[in-house]
Parts: structure tokens; sequence; C-alpha cells
């Protein structure tokens, strides 16, 4: 495995030799790219390994080395944990309007036990805690979390804003936080495996 040092002197990888030599032949990185093994400290020149000199050509001065093929990779691998966030995100939208129009005009969960009359006692306490400025006020909070999802799930496609889209992708998962827990568990576990591996962090910004 081997980490490069990108035109905008960012630390890119770990990636394996197949893919600097896929890289090479597509012109995205040449012989002056720096390349760090595993298992050195030192950055040298990609033409100095033999293991890339049947690939590697030396280019004239003054071309640019491109860092596009780490970026490029990572917003493949992101796109679809990306987009799961943010349906999660706008379930959450729904379920909070939802909750709202329901507290407002009184058709919460208490309004409908004390009309049924056949709720459980403690069941029937918990509804009219759950209804009425309660009720709202946590809706309201929902509808501001459930934005805060969209939000990073936004910021996740661009690969920006790591540690604010970990946030919420955990967020996400937790019941007393999203009104949607149930679809935003499974959905926030694979964005956490997709983001917790090293060619993904490596090419966020």
């Amino acid at each position: 495995m081997y980490k490069i040092i990108g035109a905008d002197q960012k630390q890119y990888g770990p990636v394996s030799a197949d893919e600097i030599r896929q890289w090479i032949t597509e012109g995205r990185i040449n012989a002056q790219t720096l390349l760090q093994a595993d298992g050195q400290s030192d950055w040298r020149p990609l033409s100095s390994f033999p293991e890339f000199a049947n690939v590697a050509q030396p280019i004239p001065s003054g071309v640019p080395l491109s860092a596009s093929a780490p970026a490029a990779d990572g917003q493949n691998r992101v796109s679809g944990p990306a987009t799961g966030l943010m349906v999660v995100g706008i379930l959450c939208v729904l379920a909070s309007i939802l909750g709202l129009v329901s507290n407002l005009f009184g058709l919460g969960m208490g309004a409908a036990g004390a009309q049924r009359g056949n709720m459980p006692p403690q069941f029937e306490q918990y509804a009219q805690m759950m209804s009425g400025g309660l009720g709202i006020a946590l809706n309201v909070i929902g509808l501001a979390m459930a934005g805060f999802f969209i939000f990073a799930s936004t910021k996740m496609r661009k690969l920006e804003s790591y540690g604010m889209v970990m946030t919420a992708t955990i967020l996400s998962m937790l019941p007393c936080t999203s009104s949607c827990c149930c679809v935003g568990l499974p959905v926030g576990i694979w964005v956490l495996v997709v983001l917790m591996k090293p060619e993904v962090k490596s090419a966020f910004r």
C-alpha cells in the first residue's frame, strides 16, 4: 500500500499498487508524484520505485500533478450513503410535520387515548405527556435535526466537513434525536462503515 502527495500538497491514500498503475496510465499521477510505501518514513518520486518503472514515464516540467483521482474515488464511494442519509432526513421532516399538525389540532396520542378510553393507564399517561406543548417542542427539535441530516448529506456528497457528517450520522441512529430511527439505524451503520474507510476519510477536505 502507498500514500501520495497531490498537487494541492495534501496526502491521499493508502492505495494499492494496482490503483497507482491505473492512475499512471490515466495520466492522473506521474513519475514526479511523491509516494510513501507502507513501513517507510521517507517520501520519494514515483519513478524511484522499481515496481512502477515500466509504467512511470517522466513528463515535461510545468505539467501539474493531478490529485483528482482520490477525490473522484471518494465521491463514488459516498454517493449511495449520502443519498441514504438524505432520505432519512426527508422522512424525519415528514414525520415531524405530521407530529406538529397532530399536536396543534389536538389529534395527538393523548387526544386519541382520551376519546377511545381503551389505553392502559401507564400508556395513557405517556401519551398525555407527549401531546400538547411538549409534543410540539419535540417535533420542532425533530424538524431541526432532520434539516441537519439533510445538510450533512450534501456535505458528505461534496467530501466536506468529515466531523459534522459523522456527528449527523450518529444522531440519525438515536431514537431520542431521530423520529425515523428505524430507518436511520441501518442507514447510519452503512454510512459509518463507508466513512471509516481510510481512502474515504483521506478524500475529505
